[in-house]
């Protein structure tokens, strides 16, 4: 068959990529675009070629007319649930770009909401598709580097303002004229670098971790003048097996998909036997061993379909009643949502926050 996919809401710049990645799939056909600002759908529009009409602003009509079996879901944070909870009772397949949720209160309400359609609901982390990160998974699985430890992620980028979709470049003085109007920096909206990207290093590192879960988090935040929301932030959770930190920042000096600033984005796992770095969309991971402590450059996996991109992964899924890959399941990214609330607890709070007692 083929799956009809709708795309609604262009609040994330990620939307275009989203729906490049359904316009490239071989079972896969754009039905419709919705927006309440038709504007943003412009260049989505000239780019796939899509007929005006499918084109729409009230998502019921949308979604009445199309049919669509996938939607993909693209809102300002905070409004996640609000999105999911409008779209679910068409009885939909979901997927909604990260960060998973402004609250795990949402979160557990759209987990809720979904499981009562029946259908499939998955968070798209990109990350995930990054082959540094799944060779990272498969060497920890295959046990190369012991038992996992430490998860060392720091990463980010110029800021949200200075790309667009697929990642074209913007000028840095329109960025910074944006900030005013952008949700990006909206704190009622789910604006900041903690939300935006502490829920990558969370949840995959929960991925990474084999579920298990820190007692406490502790986290600080920058406080920019003129901004309402932090550019940087830095959280540490404390597991009965160790330490791990996990450092968001927008304002790196280079962006990591053209050029790796310093510190690199991307991830150190450290475990009893040897420890594995994945930097962002770079061709090797790191392996240190203890049959090689000076450490030798891998050739990061060859991904191959279904496991190159969200849109690939879950019609996969769809059609053979696989799982989704860890991140992408309600039950890990929730995981991960729970230490990003603890985070912004500890945050306001200027405290430790314990997560087995919720004090």
């Amino acid at each position: 068959m083929t799956w009809k996919i709708a795309g609604i809401n262009f609040d994330h710049m990620h939307m275009g990529d989203n729906l490049r990645m359904a316009h490239e799939h071989p079972k896969a056909e754009i039905v419709a675009l919705c927006d309440e600002q038709p504007e943003r759908m412009r260049d989505a529009v000239s780019r796939f070629q899509i007929p005006q009409d499918r084109l729409f602003t009230n998502v019921d009509d949308c979604l009445e007319k199309s049919q669509a079996d996938i939607v993909l879901l693209c809102p300002e944070t905070n409004t996640h649930r609000r999105w999911v909870e409008t779209v679910a009772p068409h009885g939909v397949h979901i997927i909604l770009e990260k960060p998973f949720a402004a609250s795990l209160a949402d979160a557990d309400k759209m987990i809720e909401v979904t499981q009562a359609t029946g259908k499939l609901f998955a968070i798209n982390w990109p990350m995930v598709w990054y082959a540094g990160n799944q060779t990272a998974k498969r060497l920890l699985d295959e046990g190369a580097i012991g038992q996992l430890r430490e998860v060392h992620y720091y990463d980010g980028n110029r800021g949200p303002l200075h790309h667009l979709a697929d990642k074209v470049e913007v000028s840095t003085d329109d960025a910074q004229l944006a900030k005013a109007d952008s949700w990006f920096y909206k704190k009622a909206a789910g604006g900041g670098a903690l939300l935006d990207y502490l829920g990558y290093g969370t949840t995959l590192g929960s991925w990474y971790q084999g579920g298990r879960m820190p007692l406490e988090v502790t986290t600080v935040v920058d406080q920019p003048p003129g901004l309402e929301v932090e550019e940087h932030s830095i959280t540490v959770a404390r597991y009965e097996h160790g330490l791990s930190k996990f450092e968001t920042r927008w304002g790196t000096f280079t962006d990591p998909w053209v050029l790796q600033p310093q510190p690199k984005c991307g991830f150190v796992l450290t475990g009893t036997e040897g420890t594995i770095s994945s930097y962002d969309t770079e061709p090797t991971v790191r392996l240190q061993t203890r049959d090689c402590p000076a450490g030798r450059e891998l050739a990061v996996d060859a991904l191959a379909s279904p496991y190159q991109n969200p849109i690939q992964h879950v019609i996969h899924c769809l059609e053979t009643g696989e799982a989704l890959e860890g991140p992408l399941s309600p039950e890990i990214s929730r995981l991960g949502q729970q230490i990003v609330d603890a985070a912004i607890q500890s945050a306001r709070e200027k405290r430790t926050v314990r997560l087995d007692t919720g004090s």
